[in-house]
C-alpha cells in the first residue's frame, strides 16, 4: 500500500521539511507567549516569597504596596510589633525608577529596607548585606552592576556591596536594595528647588509666621526636609497563629489594611496581570488559527498533487477510511515536526527575552496535544477532496 506521507517525505522532502520549520517557528512563538505569562506569574510569586512576609500592612482602602500606591507613617511599626501573634515587623518602601548604568538607563525597583529585617534579599551570590545606614546597595545581577560599582539614585551615589539573584518586581524589573532612610529621602523628598520654593511660600504665609509664635516657621520648614512615610509594614507571625487571626486585630485597632499571602497573590496574579493575561490569550488564539490555516493549505496542496495516485488507490479497491488515514498521517507528521522545531526554538531563545520566560513541561504537553488536534482538524479539507476523487482519473478519465 502506498504511504502518502512517506512518498512526500521521500520525493519532496524539502517542501515538507521547510513547511515543518515554518510551522515550528509559529509553535515556538506560541510556547514562548505561554512562557511569558508563566514568567509573569512566577515573578509575582517570587516577589512575595522573597519578601519573607506573612502579612502586608498598608494604607487603609488601598491594595498596596505593589498594585497601588500606599503611604503610612513609619512609627506605626511599633504598634504593629505589639499586636498578638506578631513575631517581627519591619518598614519597607518600594518605588520604580530609571537607574543610570554607564551611558544607558535601566529600569529597576528600588527597595528601602531595615537591614536584617524582612523585605531584604534572601540570599547573596557575592559580597555582603547592607552594614551601613547610608550609601550602600545590594543589586540583583540582572541589573548588570558589579561589586564596587556606584549606582546613582536621585541625588546620591550608592556603592554596590552585594549581588543577589531572582529578586524582581511583579513586572520583572530587577531590584536594588538600599537602607530605609536613604529610600525615604529618595522616594518622598522633593528636590532642592522645590524645597526652597516651599520655604518661601511658608515664610510668606501669615499662619506659619506669627509674631507671637516663635519657632513655628522653623518647625514647619523642618518637616519639608524630612520624611517619615513608608509604603508598607511587612509582618512575620509567630508559630501557632494563623495569618487571618493576626491580621484581623491589626485592621480593627490600627485602622490599616492588612493582606495575607493568599490575598496579596490574588491581587498580583488575578488583578495586576489580568489584562496582560487576556492579551496573551488573544495572541495564542490568533496563532492557533494561523497555524491551522497553514497546515490546511499545505496538506490541501499536497493532496491535489496526488490526485492520480489517490484515484489509483480507489481503482484497486482501497477503502475511503484508509485514504483518509494516510492524509491524517501526513498532517500529524507535519505537526510533530513543527512541534519539535518549535520546542527547540523556544528553549534556545527564551533566555534572550528581556523578561523571564518560564517554559513548563505541562505547557509543552498541552501544546503537543493542541498541535495534533489542529493538524487533524486542518486535514479534514484535504480528506474531503480526496474522498471525492473519481477512480476514472487513474486512467485519464
Amino acid at each position: 500500500m502506498i504511504s502518502l506521507a512517506g512518498r512526500d517525505i521521500a520525493h519532496a522532502w524539502p517542501k515538507f521539511v521547510f513547511t515543518g520549520l515554518g510551522l515550528g517557528l509559529l509553535i515556538g512563538v506560541t510556547l514562548s507567549m505561554a512562557g511569558v505569562y508563566r514568567g509573569m506569574v512566577d515573578d509575582a510569586r517570587a516577589l512575595l516569597g522573597n519578601s519573607g512576609a506573612d502579612l502586608w500592612v498598608v494604607q487603609k482602602d488601598t491594595q498596596g504596596p505593589y498594585a497601588e500606591s500606599s503611604s503610612i507613617r513609619d512609627d506605626l511599626v511599633h504598634g504593629v510589633r505589639g499586636m498578638p501573634g506578631v513575631a517581627r515587623a519591619a518598614n519597607v518602601t518600594y518605588f520604580t525608577m530609571q537607574v543610570q548604568q554607564g551611558n544607558d538607563e535601566l529600569r529597576a525597583m528600588v527597595v528601602g529596607i531595615e537591614p536584617g529585617q524582612a523585605g531584604g534579599p534572601s540570599h547573596l551570590l557575592a559580597g555582603r548585606h547592607l552594614a551601613r545606614n547610608h550609601y550602600e546597595a545590594v543589586a540583583d545581577v540582572k541589573t548588570g552592576f558589579a561589586l564596587g560599582q556606584r549606582i546613582r539614585i536621585r541625588r546620591h551615589d550608592y556603592a554596590v556591596v552585594g549581588l543577589t539573584q531572582r529578586m524582581v518586581s511583579s513586572s520583572g524589573d530587577p531590584m536594588v536594595f538600599i537602607a530605609l532612610k536613604d529610600a525615604q529621602e529618595a522616594q518622598f523628598l522633593k528636590d532642592n528647588d522645590a524645597i526652597l520654593n516651599d520655604r518661601v511660600r511658608s515664610a510668606a504665609n501669615p499662619v506659619f509666621n506669627r509674631p507671637g509664635t516663635p519657632g513655628l516657621l522653623e518647625a514647619v520648614q523642618a518637616t519639608q526636609t524630612s520624611s517619615h512615610n513608608v509604603n508598607a509594614v511587612l509582618v512575620q507571625i509567630q508559630d501557632g497563629f494563623l495569618p487571618e487571626q493576626v491580621a484581623q486585630p491589626i485592621r480593627r485597632w490600627k485602622h490599616l489594611q492588612v493582606f495575607t499571602r493568599e490575598g496579596m497573590e490574588e491581587i498580583l496574579v488575578a488583578k495586576l496581570i489580568a489584562t496582560s493575561a487576556r492579551q496573551i490569550g488573544m495572541f495564542l488564539v490568533i496563532l492557533a488559527i494561523v497555524s491551522a490555516a497553514i497546515v490546511a493549505f499545505i496538506i490541501y496542496t499536497m493532496t491535489l498533487g496526488k490526485i492520480r495516485e489517490i484515484a489509483v488507490l480507489k481503482l484497486i479497491g482501497t477503502r475511503n477510511r484508509t485514504i483518509a488515514g494516510m492524509i491524517l498521517q501526513q498532517a500529524l507528521g507535519l505537526g510533530l515536526i513543527g512541534f519539535f522545531v518549535g520546542k527547540v526554538a523556544a528553549t534556545f531563545w527564551a533566555p534572550i527575552f528581556p523578561k523571564f520566560v518560564l517554559l513548563e513541561a505541562g505547557d509543552a504537553i498541552t501544546g503537543l496535544i493542541v498541535t495534533l488536534l489542529i493538524c487533524a482538524l486542518a486535514s479534514t479539507l484535504a480528506i474531503r477532496v480526496a474522498l471525492k476523487v473519481d477512480p476514472a482519473e487513474a486512467i485519464g478519465g
